[in-house]
């Protein structure tokens, strides 16, 4: 008997991997499908609806920094005051080390027309779901150090944002390697570069196939975001 193929969810929120219920502190709960049993993601209709993609529409020369296009709506509850939260998860593709970060927060009380007091505004731990979500996705994280900013890699390695200028090294020799990757092509992308993958090569003294093959091998790690249609690198 032939095994059925699974059946795609659009409804599912954690379809894409971007929140998971282990993202969330103790308390909270993700629900399974988007608010009002909605068979879509809204994120594109709630965005248009408070005004995020004014400035998509605008043409403004800045949008490439603020990638507001970019973000995803999630439905989140408090199980304790049946709060209803929406929170707005938007990847930082030109941060260094790539993280993703809460860009906007609705709040709903259980019952409408209820207040949403000061308390309730306060149980929402953004910090907690930020880190949980990059530790997850990025297998990595940032410290603060009395030089400044180091990036703490998976083996407990640290290296500084100048180093992630310098070739990489051999991928069979070097631990961390693709979460380097993931770094150097995230720097790039950061000091406006429009074809990383093509500087990663000449950096690295490899050809342009190889450099894109690693940067293809961290996305598929979740250390990069998927490619984004009609851009290079």
């Amino acid at each position: 008997m032939r095994m059925a193929l699974p059946i795609p969810r659009p409804w599912d929120q954690t379809a894409d991997g971007l929140l998971t219920q282990d993202d969330l502190p103790a308390g909270w709960h993700l629900a399974a499908r988007f608010p009002g049993e909605r068979a879509d993601d809204a994120s594109d209709e709630i965005d248009r609806v408070l005004g995020y993609d004014d400035q998509a529409s605008g043409g403004d020369a800045d949008l490439e920094q603020n990638e507001t296009a970019d973000g995803r709506w999630r439905y989140i509850e408090h199980e304790g005051t049946h709060t209803r939260v929406m929170i707005r998860l938007q990847r930082q593709l030109y941060a260094t080390p790539e993280e993703v970060r809460i860009t906007g927060v609705i709040y709903l009380p259980w019952r409408p027309g209820d207040p949403i007091t000061s308390h309730l505004l306060r149980e929402l731990p953004t910090a907690k779901i930020e880190a949980a979500i990059n530790k997850r996705l990025f297998a990595m994280k940032r410290v603060a150090t009395v030089t400044g900013n180091k990036i703490v890699l998976p083996t407990g390695r640290k290296v500084s944002d100048r180093e992630l200028l310098k070739p990489l090294g051999n991928p069979k020799q070097v631990p961390d390697f693709y979460e380097l990757v993931a770094l150097q092509h995230g720097k790039l992308s950061g000091q406006g570069d429009d074809n990383p993958s093509a500087t990663m090569a000449e950096i690295n003294g490899v050809a342009l196939s190889t450099a894109q093959g690693w940067v293809a091998k961290a996305r598929s790690r979740g250390l990069l975001p998927p490619g984004r249609r009609g851009r290079a690198g």
